[in-house]
C-alpha cells in the first residue's frame, strides 16, 4: 500500500493540530514533497546535522523534529553554514523534514503531558489553556494522591530528566502534592503556576528576573534544562504515531533517535585541576 506524505500530514493534524501553534512559529512540512511516497520516519528534538546523518544512515525518507529547521523567513541559504548544509543535504537525499513545535507543546498528549506522566502526576490539566475544555494548552498542573517529601519528588525529577543536576530558585517545600510544569522554555508561566496553588514549578530556561521573583515570593522553581524537560515527549509522539500506523494498517517504520544527546555538558573546577 502506497502511503503518500500528504496522507500522513493529514493524519498528523489530528495528533498535533497546526491551529495550536503560536502565531510566531513555523510548523508542518518545512522541506520536501507532500506528493512523494513515505515509508519510514525518524523522530528527534533538534534538526541537527548529526540527526540528519542518522536519518541518512537508517535510510528513512522523513525526519520529524520538535524544533523547526526553518524558524524565521530566509533571505538566503549559504551552504557553508550549519543551517545551509542541513537544508542542502536534506534536499540532496530527498529527506522530508516536518516540525511539530508549539502545536505539540499545546496538544493533548503533548510535550508537558509526557513529563507529567514520568513524574506520576494525576488529574492533570493545562497550565495555560487555549480552549474551554482546559485540556489543550501550554504546561500542565497536576496532583499526587498522597504528598511526597521534597526529596522523593526530586528523585522522580532526576529520573524523568535523565540528569544528575538541575537549577533551583526560591524556597523548597517540605512536601509536594500539586506540581506545575512546562516542558521547554516556560519562564513566563511561573506566576501562573504560583497563582494556581502549585507547590513548585518545573520548567526550563528560567529567566534571572523570574528566579529573583521566586525568592521574594517564597515559591520553588526548578530549571531542569530544555533538553531534559522535552526529550520524553519524543517517545510519547512515537507511541502516538505507532498507534496511527496500526489503525491505518500502514507499513511504516518509525524510529526515535538513538544518537541525540543534550547540547550542554556540565563541568566543575576539578576538570582543570
Amino acid at each position: 500500500m502506497q502511503i503518500m506524505l500528504a496522507d500522513f500530514l493529514a493524519e498528523l493534524e489530528q495528533i498535533v493540530p497546526r491551529g495550536l501553534a503560536e502565531s510566531w512559529d513555523n510548523v508542518g512540512l518545512l522541506v520536501g514533497d507532500e506528493l512523494r511516497e513515505s515509508h519510514s520516519w525518524l523522530l528527534g528534538l533538534d534538526p541537527t546535522l548529526s540527526l540528519l546523518e542518522e536519518a541518512i544512515s537508517l535510510g528513512v525518507d522523513t525526519l520529524i523534529t520538535h524544533h523547526p529547521c526553518i524558524f524565521r523567513p530566509l533571505s538566503f541559504v549559504h551552504t557553508n553554514t550549519p543551517a545551509g548544509i542541513f537544508l542542502e543535504k536534506a534536499l540532496t537525499h530527498k529527506i522530508n523534514v516536518i516540525a511539530c513545535h508549539t502545536n505539540f507543546d499545546s496538544a493533548v498528549s503533548g510535550v508537558s503531558d509526557a513529563l507529567a506522566a514520568l513524574l506520576g502526576l494525576g488529574d492533570t490539566r493545562a497550565l495555560h489553556p487555549v480552549d474551554s475544555s482546559g485540556e489543550a494548552g501550554l504546561g500542565r498542573i497536576g496532583k499526587y494522591t498522597d504528598p511526597l517529601s521534597f526529596g522523593m519528588f526530586m528523585a522522580r525529577v532526576f529520573e524523568a530528566l535523565g540528569s544528575d543536576t538541575v537549577q533551583l530558585a526560591g524556597k523548597t517545600p517540605e512536601n509536594v502534592q500539586t506540581v506545575a510544569l512546562c516542558g521547554g522554555s516556560g519562564s513566563d508561566l511561573a506566576e501562573d503556576a504560583y497563582a494556581l496553588g502549585a507547590d513548585l514549578y518545573l520548567s526550563a530556561e528560567i529567566k534571572h528576573s523570574t528566579a529573583r521573583w521566586a525568592e521574594d515570593a517564597g515559591f520553588c522553581i526548578i530549571d531542569g534544562g530544555h533538553y531534559g524537560t522535552e526529550k520524553p515527549a519524543m517517545a510519547l509522539l512515537k507511541n502516538s504515531l505507532e498507534s496511527l500506523v496500526r489503525s491505518r494498517n500502514w507499513n511504516i517504520k518509525i524510529y526515535e533517535s538513538s544518537t541525540e544527546k543534550p547540547a550542554f555538558t556540565f563541568i566543575n573546577k576539578n576538570t582543570f585541576s
